[in-house]
């Protein structure tokens, strides 16, 4: 049960870094004087970076640890 609920909490503050990110990323678009549209991809492509980072760290420290 432990292992889940600190799983779970994990997962959830990456996806608030991953949101962060993506937020950080649309603002400094508009900023630049991106249009809307721009900057949600951009903000989108920040998201996903930062999953798929998350994601294979993960993988290489599984494969570290056993």
């Amino acid at each position: 049960m432990t292992r889940l609920v600190l799983l779970l909490l994990a997962a959830g503050l990456l996806v608030v870094f991953a949101l962060l990110a993506a937020v950080g990323a649309a603002v400094l678009a508009r900023l630049d004087g991106a249009t809307h549209p721009t900057a949600l991809t951009r903000a989108a492509a920040a998201f996903a970076a930062v999953l798929t980072l998350a994601a294979v760290v993960a993988g290489a420290l599984t494969q570290l640890l056993s």
